[in-house]
């Protein structure tokens, strides 16, 4: 097998996917294009706010493009490649593009609803405040583990004290995005440039904005990066999504697609041969494919964090209906597609069977740059800086739209029902800056954990979190009359893949307690974690699925 034939397979198996399953499920669920959107109806100018498509998709799509689809399918591939690339293709058309989309589509059809809001219209007050917990949590584990990794990308010295340039000129570059951001979006809503010009003018910002990061690295430690890390994240969550949010993700886009081309081109061009097995055993380094594949391959494949964006912030966006199934489900697939990328050029990078040593990141970086040079001729040394800067980014697009759903959801989990008034803590707690720093504070500590024991849980939360959003939507296709039996299976695969893990998570956390290296801020923080995901996932489905038996029916939204 070589990479060019995993790459076409790949492409073309995801393009037949958008073109005919996607459309047919736009046709089974009914769009309206004249139909007046969330966005246009409550614009509010911070949260509703009507964007062009392309806007929307660069919003959904560099928020939900994280680290998984680079980490994941290079984890993975100690199973052989045959695995992984299944599961990328068809957990992605079947799966995580369904979710995406149908999350998307059922929180505009109810005027711009989180999923915690819409479990309260189809399944009650309960399951809301149930499931709103569940993504709070959720979403302190993405932030203390998406952080703890800008922060550390952005170091700018190596353990020996020496500069590390690429690291210090992708923080640099980063800064320069945000300021530059501002300036877009002020640019963006005073001007009113027409779709051609804007996307003009974004290109040459963003090259210029690279140039100047790369001529001028700032060099910092991980410390303080952390915390500058953290003073944007709450910039991002309180200043309204076309001034800082919506221009930063616009610009990003470019720096992504980009990305993915070089890897697709370099892929073609070069044709790696893959030199990993086809299947390596159902049993690798004392790892169970199942369920450990299914839930290291997230982002690539299903991704539960993705609803959150479709229904917390990019429903809020869009601007007529018949550009959802673009937003919703074909940004999941084109995230499929730097899934296989980071797959091909590590089989490609490894050795008689083995895996290449060094981080998931440094190997993706390492090959795509090295595309960069050899194609392109850009000198090794840019190459380095701008894939560096890439990867940072793949986390910073994520985590400032993780803040941000996170205060959302604090904030939804201390509104009380309209029958009901609200107290003076519940006040307190849903204040728009309160609400932030008490979901960044709770992300902060968790950090202090490190990476590699917030890393473990967040797998399994993310994919068990998808299998409540697939329960529940599923609950609000058939409330409103409309089919969902193609939701049934991905929900119970997923719930039955992400229990397993987690059980197995607390089996290790006692192995541990019982052999005497029992450490509380690793295995006790785990444990405790698990434990409540396990309970408040039971839960949810529980009145979900009791929902969903019952058969009831409404008017159709």
């Amino acid at each position: 097998m070589n990479g060019l034939t995993m790459m076409a397979v790949a492409i073309v198996s995801l393009y037949l996917g958008y073109r005919f399953y996607g459309r047919w499920l736009e046709k089974t669920w009914g769009v309206d294009e004249n139909a007046p959107t969330p966005a246009a109806l409550r614009n509010d100018g911070k949260d509703y706010q009507p964007a062009s498509r392309l806007s929307v998709f660069a919003h959904q799509f560099t928020s939900i493009t994280g680290a998984g689809p680079v980490t994941g399918p290079i984890i993975a591939a100690m199973f052989g490649w045959l695995p992984a690339l299944l599961w990328i293709i068809f957990g992605g058309i079947f799966f995580g593009a369904v979710q995406d989309f149908t999350a998307l589509y059922a929180s505009v059809k109810n005027g711009g609803k989180s999923m915690g809001m819409l479990i309260e219209q189809y399944v009650g007050r309960i399951g809301r405040q149930l499931f709103l917990t569940f993504c709070w949590l959720f979403t302190m584990l993405v932030i203390a583990a998406f952080a703890d990794m800008v922060a550390a990308t952005f170091n700018g010295f190596t353990k020996t004290g020496t500069p590390a340039t690429p690291n210090a000129a992708a923080a640099s570059i980063s800064m320069i995005y945000m300021v530059g951001a501002l300036l877009f979006g002020l640019y963006i809503k005073y001007m009113k440039p027409n779709p051609q010009v804007q996307l003009g003018v974004g290109i040459v910002l963003m090259l210029g904005m690279v140039a100047l990061g790369i001529a001028f690295p700032m060099y910092a430690s991980t410390d303080t990066w952390r915390w500058v890390v953290f003073a944007y994240l709450f910039a991002a969550s309180v200043m309204p999504m076309w001034l800082l949010k919506q221009p930063r993700d616009y610009l990003s886009m470019f720096l992504l697609i980009g990305m993915i081309a070089a890897g697709v081109i370099g892929v073609f061009v070069e044709n790696p041969t893959i030199n990993m097995p086809a299947f390596a055993g159902f049993t690798v380094n004392n790892l169970d494919l199942f369920p450990i594949l299914f839930v290291t391959i997230a982002c690539g494949a299903v991704s539960g964090f993705h609803s959150l964006v479709s229904s917390g912030t990019s429903s809020k966006m869009i601007a007529n209906e018949r550009d959802m199934r673009l937003v919703g489900y074909g940004s999941m697939l084109v995230e499929c597609v730097l899934g296989v990328v980071a797959l091909v050029v590590v089989c490609a990078a490894a050795s008689n069977g083995q895996l290449p040593s060094g981080t998931p990141f440094q190997l993706f970086s390492n090959s795509v740059a090295g595309f960069l040079t050899n194609i392109f001729g850009v000198p090794a040394e840019i190459s380095a800086c701008i894939l560096t800067m890439c990867v940072s980014a793949l986390a910073l697009t994520s985590v400032d739209a993780v803040a941000r759903i996170g205060r959302m959801s604090l904030q939804e989990l201390c509104t009380p029902s309209e029958a009901q008034k609200k107290g003076p803590v519940a006040a307190f707690f849903s204040n728009t800056v309160v609400a932030t720093v008490v979901t960044l504070l709770g992300g902060l500590a968790l950090c202090q954990a490190g990476y590699m024991s917030i890393w473990p849980l967040f797998g399994s939360a993310n994919q068990l979190l998808s299998a409540l959003v697939l329960t529940a939507l599923a609950v609000f296709l058939q409330s409103t009359g409309r089919k969902g039996w193609m939701l049934y299976i991905p929900m119970t695969v997923m719930f039955v893949v992400t229990m397993t893990a987690l059980l197995m998570a607390l089996f290790k956390v006692f192995a541990a307690m019982a052999n005497g290296t029992f450490v509380f801020m690793v295995h006790g923080l785990q444990g405790l974690l698990a434990v409540a995901l396990i309970i408040l996932a039971l839960l949810v489905v529980y009145h979900c699925v009791g929902r969903l038996l019952k058969g009831r029916q409404v008017q159709p939204a």
